[in-house]
């Protein structure tokens, strides 16, 4: 029977000489500099890995696409969300803290990053499993995540760094009420939900705006671990989270999630009773109902996980016709520094990676740099008089807006409800159950028990607590035997 299997090559193409040994003076002689074939194996092995992502480092995802089953033009003239619209996408799901190689079951928020490959380009569309966060400005972004990173001194994550964050920025406790609990810790990224958690501009064909947050509800069910269990299946398959997805869709159990719009209209936001732009905030159901729009479906995994989800690039600067950036702070400042970032990364033209470029001609007049692909061509510049692209400032009609103020560094202007306990308090009230709430202390005070967590920091804790929920506090306080506990 005839091999038919292929001949290995170099790189460039060319026949390799073997698969097995090097090129040496005799069989036990030094090796030459001219096997160029081992060199270049030697040398691009040296350079297989790029720099990690420093926020959301470990993560999988897959491709699928959305449909748009409901009209929804009156509020937006993006074509992805006109109704019939069946749009490709990428997918990918990540923890926040921990690197490459850790746990997909520990304590974490889950990235949920999704890329559309519009007729229009990329729209890109960068949130997670909560719909908030746990800062409302990104001076402090860095700060946040140097504190849930490790220790500069000893390489270990450090709790009460965490702790010590989090109790100086009250802000952070709706985010932390969510983490706390066993939505921290999600059976696997199918029975999540998934949100865009920013606030977005739509805009209609007219021109009229209105105010936009996506939610992606799993018609799997929510279901999450507990503590004890998520550290158990820790032990047993760090990469437990990349497997059931992978598995699943191979399995031909292809995920779905309704996507959903709570829609705002424009005029509401300046007197809304709190800011309606604050990442630490949810808009209540019962003031802009959840609208169900379409269905999200995975149903593809990825063939090369290094080119097609660890180089996936997303970046919230992203924005096609119909939809476009709010005030939002900590999105103002996503805009630069995702594709920031990949810059760095993965290079400054990171757009030509298959997984990264669009499905329609780019017209640009960037050109060159490492690893560029292909230029536009000639002309090189713009405005000329050589037939050369043109920008259409009509497609973006509509979302311009006025602003007016003082330069200032400040917060955002208060509104009557704009204090950072009572959503939180909101969440332990009416949505937990008593399981829920059981669980959420339960996990605080195992959190906050580790060794390096100061005494004096455990009372901090305590207050932070007793500020969301005098009961929550109280059994933190036990929990930790802290006085009054």
């Amino acid at each position: 029977m005839t091999d038919q299997r292929p001949i290995t090559t170099t790189d460039a193409g060319i026949p390799a000489p073997s698969d097995h040994d090097s090129l040496s003076v005799g069989p036990n002689g030094p090796l030459l500099l001219q096997d160029h074939y081992v060199i270049q194996k030697m040398a691009q092995f040296n350079r297989e890995r790029v720099p990690e992502r420093v926020v959301h480092a470990k993560g999988g995802g897959a491709f699928g696409f959305m449909e748009i089953t409901e009209d929804v033009s009156q509020f937006t003239k993006a074509k992805l969300f006109q109704k019939g619209a069946r749009t490709d996408l990428l997918l990918r799901f990540s923890s926040v803290a921990g690197e490459l190689g850790f746990p997909d079951t520990v304590r974490d928020p889950r990235g949920f990053a999704l890329k559309f490959y519009t007729e229009d380009g990329n729209y890109d569309l960068v949130g997670n499993n909560t719909p908030v966060f746990f800062i409302r400005d990104p001076s402090k972004f860095s700060d946040f995540i140097h504190s849930q990173k490790r220790r500069s001194d000893n390489h270990l994550h450090d709790h009460n760094m965490q702790w010590d964050f989090w109790t100086l920025r009250t802000e952070s406790a709706h985010q932390v009420t969510f983490l706390m609990s066993d939505r921290g810790t999600p059976y696997s990224w199918r029975h999540m939900n998934g949100y865009g958690s920013h606030t977005f501009m739509w805009v209609n064909a007219g021109g009229e705006k209105y105010w936009v947050k996506y939610h992606f509800k799993t018609d799997q069910g929510v279901k999450n671990f507990t503590d004890a269990d998520a550290g158990a299946q820790t032990a047993l398959d760090r990469d437990f989270h990349i497997r059931d997805l992978s598995y699943a869709i191979n399995a031909s159990e292809h995920p779905t999630w309704t996507v959903q719009v709570q829609v705002m209209p424009f005029e509401h936001a300046a007197d809304y009773r709190f800011n309606p732009f604050d990442l630490t905030k949810v808009w209540p159901h019962s003031d802009y109902p959840p609208i169900n729009i379409g269905r999200l479906t995975l149903n593809r995994n990825p063939e090369d996980y290094f080119a097609q989800i660890e180089q996936a690039a997303f970046e919230p600067a992203n924005l096609v016709p119909g939809i476009a950036a709010s005030p939002d702070k900590m999105l103002q400042g996503r805009l630069f520094s995702y594709p920031d970032t990949h810059r760095y990364r993965i290079g400054p033209n990171y757009l030509q990676l298959p997984v990264n470029r669009p499905k329609v001609p780019v017209h640009s007049y960037n050109k060159d740099g490492a690893m560029r692909y292909e230029n536009y061509g000639d002309p090189v510049y713009a405005p000329n008089t050589a037939g050369g692209p043109q920008a259409d400032p009509s497609l973006y009609d509509g979302e311009s807006y006025g602003v007016t103020g003082e330069i200032v560094r400040a917060a955002y202007t208060l509104h009557a409800e704009d204090d950072d306990y009572g959503q939180p308090r909101a969440l332990y009230d009416n949505v937990l159950s008593d399981t829920d709430r059981a669980n959420l202390a339960g996990n605080i005070v195992g959190h906050a028990s580790r060794p390096e967590v100061t005494a004096e920091m455990k009372v901090r804790v305590v207050e932070y607590w007793r500020n969301v929920s005098k009961d929550l506090g109280d059994n933190v306080a036990k929990g930790l035997g802290v006085n009054g506990g």
